[in-house]
């Protein structure tokens, strides 16, 4: 949104700058805390159009109100939808007003993610002009996932405010800055509030920042990973003690402390932990492609001759 005023004789007229997709006469917009469906189209001549293609310039008729300068503008697909969503702003901003309650930090707002009360990471975006603010929204946005998502609750150009804090205080956000800087009030503010803002000159510094924070708010997930393989090529019995499984180390490595799976023609026979290991007559943490060894497991011994021993760790997915 460049800039809107009040006609007497048109109604609100705004001017808007169109950043992706195609803007066309009957849309239903959403601009801050207005909403309309647009009447009347002209283009930078003053001429009615029809459509109006990205980059392109226009004034438009059909707002409810006026916005303010800056505000992200959005076409909905129905007049209820624009309706909710600018009564769900307004609520949020009232209650903000109203009742600023205690914001969370950043650790806790991951803290809770972690303990499973939340799956989004909510924000309010500031940025020094329209043309920073539109790729830095469109940059957060494509850092949601299937498991967390990235919400825009607010975003506009100047520096931060006070409103910006009471915002993200009662919506348990965080607030992201980008050229911009946070007015003495609002620092004070959020110093009270415990509402943190981070500042940013540099879009993919904000947007790694934000990223990493995402990936910190997921629970670590993990995999098995084949570090080595053993073939079983003569089975020794050792009184009081069991079967030992005589093995010539094919791939990789293998450890003591890594999960084992005993394999036969295929088919895993046991999985377990390895009891003990040895390299010749000495206990060893491992054993190494083209070396031979003893391997021996708690509750398994029943080795043959061909059997096939995977070793595994356990590793977290980056």
């Amino acid at each position: 949104m460049i800039e809107a005023q009040l006609d007497k004789a048109r109604g609100v007229v705004a001017t808007l700058l169109v950043q992706n997709g195609t803007l066309r006469t009957g849309n239903i917009l959403i601009a801050g805390m207005v909403s309309g469906r647009i009447r009347r189209m002209f283009n930078d001549k003053g001429q009615v159009i029809d459509e109006a293609p990205p980059s392109t310039p226009v004034s438009i008729l059909g707002l409810s109100d006026i916005p303010t300068a800056g505000d992200i503008f959005r076409a909905v697909g129905t007049d209820r939808e624009a309706r909710e969503t600018v009564a769900r702003r307004k609520q949020e901003q009232k209650e903000a007003a109203a009742k600023p309650s205690k914001a969370l930090t950043l650790d806790q707002v991951f803290a809770k993610f972690q303990a499973g009360e939340s799956k989004e990471l909510p924000l309010v975006v500031k940025a020094d002009v329209q043309g920073s603010l539109e790729p830095v929204v469109t940059s957060l946005e494509k850092l949601s996932t299937e498991d967390i998502r990235v919400t825009i609750l607010y975003a506009e150009t100047g520096n931060v405010t006070e409103n910006d804090v009471l915002l993200a205080s009662a919506s348990k956000a965080i607030v992201v800055g980008f050229a911009v800087a946070a007015d003495q009030a609002a620092q004070r503010l959020a110093d009270t509030e415990g509402v943190s803002i981070r500042m940013y000159d540099i879009i993919y510094r904000l947007t790694e920042d934000i990223e990493k924070a995402l990936k910190g708010m997921l629970e670590p997930e993990y995999k098995d990973v084949l570090i080595g393989k053993a073939e079983v090529r003569q089975v020794f019995r050792i009184p009081k003690v069991g079967n030992i499984a005589g093995s010539f180390v094919r791939e990789g490595e293998i450890r003591r402390n890594a999960t084992a799976r005993v394999m036969r023609g295929g088919q895993k026979i046991f999985e377990g932990a390895v009891s003990s290991l040895k390299h010749l007559k000495d206990d060893v943490r491992e054993v190494r492609q083209g070396f031979e060894c003893g391997i021996a497991f708690d509750g398994f011994d029943s080795f043959k001759t061909g059997d096939l021993i995977e070793f595994y760790t356990n590793e977290q997915v980056e």
